[in-house]
């Protein structure tokens, strides 16, 4: 997006070296409308001051039907298969109301978090991630001369 018509621009006279970050939130703010799909449901937990959850609703799939992708700084839930096709004769079906469609699911993560696991149980695919804050990056005194 160009710097003069991004939402950011009244940051830029208070920021110095920020504009690569500026450049991810409004690239984040255009995919908005590819993932604006409320499917699937899902909770991002923050559990202590470096460890986050995602918490994603999946009935209906097993973990072979689910592919997870971490690439650049975006972590993709998709499922693999296409949409399973239940008729009235299909194991007693008579009402499928617990849907397998096509879906991908995106979120944006910050390069300093980590995945650490990720495990479905119960229809919730849970993924564990971990803030890893580099040395040089921690605060530290600074002597004065």
């Amino acid at each position: 997006m160009t710097r003069n018509l991004s939402v950011w621009n009244s940051l830029r006279p208070f920021s110095v070296g920020f504009d690569s970050i500026f450049e991810e939130f409004d690239r984040m703010l255009e995919s908005t409308e590819r993932y604006n799909s409320n499917y699937p449901p899902y909770n991002i937990r923050k559990i202590n001051e470096n460890d986050y959850k995602i918490e994603v609703a999946l009935a209906g799939y097993s973990k072979d039907d689910i592919e997870l992708e971490l690439k650049d700084s975006t972590l993709t839930v998709r499922n693999k298969a296409k949409e399973k096709i239940v008729n009235e004769d299909s194991n007693g079906v008579i009402h499928k109301g617990i849907s397998t469609r096509q879906f991908e699911r995106a979120f944006t993560i910050s390069e300093d978090i980590k995945v650490k696991n990720a495990g479905l149980n119960n229809g919730l695919l849970n993924i564990d991630l971990e803030r890893i804050v580099p040395e040089e990056k921690r605060a530290r005194l600074i002597n004065i001369n």
